[in-house]
Order: C-alpha cells, then structure tokens, then sequence
C-alpha cells in the first residue's frame, strides 16, 4: 500500500468527535462528503466547488478512517441542498464562518495593519490566508484575495509616504523638490536618471556616468 503523505496526516487526520459527528449522516457518500467539505475546510481553508476532482491519496486515506470505499463518494450532492446543509452543520458545529460582516471587516483592518511590513503581494496574500485559518474563516475567491492585498498595500505606501513627508524640514522638501524637478542631462530629471543604476553600482559608477564623454572613458579604460 502507498505511504501516505505527511501532508495528509497532519491536515486530515479525524478526531474522534470528527468521527461522532459524521457518522450521524446516514448514508455512506453523504458520509463521505460531509468529511470531504470538513478536510477542505481545515485544509486549505475553503469550500469544495462543485465537480471537484479530489486527489486518489486523499479519497483513499479518509475512506480508511470512515470505513468505507473510495467509490462511496460517487453520488455525493447530487442534491445541491446536501452541500448547503452540510456547510451549515459545519459552521455550526466547529466554528467557521463566511468572509462577510464584522469578521470581513475585522480582517481587513488586520489587512491593512499588516501590509506595511509585508515584502510583497504575494508575502501578504500569504499572511492573509494564514490568519483566515487562524480565525476559522472560510477564504473568498482568489481574485478577491488579490484584490484586498494590492488595496491594502498601495494604501500601506501611502500612509508611509506621508508620514515621512511629516518629518522633514523646509531644506529637505526643498532638496526632494529639486531631485524631482531640475534636469541631469537636460532630457530626464535626477531622480529618473538615478533610477538606471542598478541595486549594488557604487556612487562612483553614477559619478563617472554624470561626467561628459564618460562612455569614452569607460571603453578606453
């Protein structure tokens, strides 16, 4: 028999109060997915669409727990009513609930607080999740979780923005105003122009770019 995987072991191991509560459905496939939509809960944190092909290792490792066949499953919702009553049970019974209302609302300030020391979309995206399975909240689609995370992060860039505009002086403003007006070589500013560097290229790199003819030294060098 095929070793199951730790990922298996550690997101979709039954409890025994799991147990009690699925076998109070009668019928094996309803079993079965009552079970299904528990796992997808836990693990990755959101409701099974319709039609989803569920991985033979899974089906497998669960049928062992229930006692029953990896085939029992053919059959499962076949009245869509089945689904929704089983979701209901299981918000009720363990706890989770739906992105909407105050736990949205809560998650989104939560967002928002996080977004400033986050490394990227992608890093947020992340944290959000995680913490959507810290406080038993099913995950929305994955367009909304992008969306949430890049309005998150460019309302992060301007908050920071204006705090650091807070903290400087008349000289300062003065010298940001110049960087973002006045020209290096009469075409770009010079903050466009010291854009070109690349992350590591030294200030003497800029210095000998900013001489006239320094293409000409650089080859000859």
């Amino acid at each position: 028999m095929k070793a199951v995987q730790p990922q298996s072991l550690r997101h979709y191991t039954l409890a025994d109060d799991d147990l009690e509560f699925i076998r109070a459905r009668r019928r094996p496939h309803n079993r079965f997915g009552f079970t299904l939509q528990l796992c997808a809960l836990r693990y990755p944190g959101r409701l099974l669409t319709p039609g989803e092909v569920i991985p033979m290792e899974v089906t497998r490792f669960l049928a062992a727990q229930l006692g029953l066949k990896p085939d029992d499953l053919a059959g499962y919702a076949s009245r869509e009513e089945t689904r929704h009553e089983h979701l209901a049970a299981l918000r009720d019974l363990y706890g989770y609930k739906m992105f909407t209302g105050r736990g949205s609302r809560d998650l989104k300030v939560w967002l928002e607080r996080t977004a400033e020391t986050a490394r990227s979309n992608e890093d947020l995206a992340r944290r959000f999740v995680e913490q959507c399975r810290a406080t038993q909240t099913i995950l929305p689609g994955i367009t909304v979780i992008e969306r949430l995370c890049a309005d998150a992060l460019v309302a992060a860039e301007r908050r920071i923005d204006a705090r650091i505009a807070e903290r400087l002086d008349d000289k300062m403003r003065s010298r940001l105003d110049a960087l973002l007006t006045e020209t290096a070589d009469g075409s770009v500013t010079h903050f466009v122009w010291l854009r070109q560097f690349e992350v590591g290229q030294n200030s003497a790199d800029m210095n000998v770019s900013a001489v006239p003819g320094s293409r000409d030294l650089r080859l000859t060098a």
